[in-house]
């Protein structure tokens, strides 16, 4: 199975992420987390799903923590919709495939 979610670091999160037409959805994980691990599969199931309506993306916490320092990431895994470069909604810990797709289906309106 290939990988749906993308890998967001420092580098592209402007334009991946910042500058995106898309509403974009960011995991924000760690290896060593195992709620992460639980959560990852969904997160490349709803990746595939919503394939050209949205971008889903990832970002290590390890390898990007700048990055989770901006945005407040405490725990993980953390979930952040954005939308027009601006966050939307925001979710901590493991949740459900319906939670996730309700985040996104709510900026695609």
């Amino acid at each position: 199975m290939s990988k749906k979610a993308l890998r967001i670091s420092e580098e592209n999160f402007n334009d991946t992420v910042l500058s995106s037409e898309l509403p974009v959805l960011v995991d924000f994980w760690a290896e060593w987390c195992a709620p992460c691990r639980m959560i990852a599969p969904v997160i490349e199931q709803v990746a595939a799903e919503y394939e050209q309506r949205a971008v889903v993306g990832k970002i290590n916490i390890d390898e990007e923590s700048e990055l989770a320092g901006r945005y407040g990431v405490m725990s993980i895994p953390t979930l952040i919709l954005f939308k027009n470069g601006e966050i939307k909604q925001k979710s901590v810990g493991v949740v459900g495939k319906d939670k996730i797709t309700a985040m996104i289906d709510s900026a695609l309106k």
